[in-house]
């Protein structure tokens, strides 16, 4: 080959300028995309979307349009907030018998929300954070509302959360902890790299984890971790109240009702996977 058919066969072979430009459109428009689903039903402003995506405001509006357009995402006439569109419900629906860790927690949410008459939620891990799939009403007339459906917190920040993180193995937590140091310093000054792994070291120990309030002073809350059949962490339950209704006596109780949800959950979890291993398609992938 002479040197001329080597250099194009070299430039054939690289991405042009615009297939890389048209990649880091689509990577952009997907993390909106996941910034707007995170507002839930309080929905998620401009503003927010610009500071947590670090894109400047023509860039975040013009992918915004896009997501738009294709009816992911749709924007309220009166305030103006971004909420996730009818299409994103549809592809959502569809694709919950087959991903959804909340449909297979349902039961065992209602079951620990009539038990206790306190909220009950389920969680599950999106990289450095845990974020709440529901939240399901206890009958106690005082309730806490630190934590709402769509809510995000640092692993480790949250009864759910610290659960989840507590459930890693040892050099998986450190990761974890550097990557969040500096959002812990920015946006959680009552909790510390120290103060987390504390707490690690005493879920792992007393086999669920506990917020005595840290996020909200009068809200408590425990945690259990859940796991897939081959020990990956698949999310997490917890039940949250105002402290007068966490007393130390009372957090067993509330440990044991957890992990024997969590039971269930797992021993679904396995026979779902067992019976779709023997399948067409082999052994499935499936996600919280």
């Amino acid at each position: 080959m002479d040197q001329y058919s080597a250099n194009k066969s070299m430039e054939e072979s690289l991405p042009s300028s615009g297939d890389l430009s048209g990649s880091q459109s689509v990577d952009r428009a997907l993390r909106l995309l996941a910034l707007v689903g995170r507002g839930a039903e309080r929905g998620t402003s401009l503003s927010t979307i610009v500071e947590e995506s670090r894109l400047n405001k023509p860039t975040a509006r013009r992918l915004l349009l896009a997501l738009m357009r294709a009816g992911l995402v749709e924007q309220d006439e009166d305030t103006r907030r971004y909420y996730l569109g009818e299409e994103a419900y549809v592809l959502g629906t569809l694709a919950t018998r087959r991903h959804s860790l909340l449909e297979i927690s349902m039961e065992s949410l209602r079951r620990l929300s009539e038990t206790t008459m306190d909220t009950s939620f389920v969680s599950m891990r999106r990289d450095n954070y845990s974020v709440c799939l529901h939240r399901e009403e206890g009958t106690f007339p005082v309730r806490t509302h630190a934590l709402q459906t769509g809510y995000q917190h640092p692993l480790g920040v949250g009864a759910g959360s610290l659960a989840i993180l507590a459930a890693l193995p040892d050099p998986d937590v450190e990761g974890v902890i550097e990557a969040i140091r500096p959002i812990l310093e920015k946006k959680y000054p009552t909790y510390s790299v120290e103060q987390i792994l504390d707490d690690v070291h005493e879920t792992r120990r007393r086999g669920y984890s506990l917020n005595p309030g840290r996020i909200v002073p009068s809200s408590w809350g425990v945690g259990a971790a859940i796991r897939f059949p081959d020990g990956r962490i698949a999310g997490a339950l917890s039940i949250a109240a105002i402290d007068s209704r966490m007393s130390a006596s009372r957090q067993p109780e509330l440990g044991a009702l957890l992990k024997a949800e969590v039971a269930q959950i797992e021993a679904k979890l396995r026979k779902m996977f067992s019976s779709r291993a023997s399948g067409p398609d082999g052994p499935p992938r499936m996600r919280a």
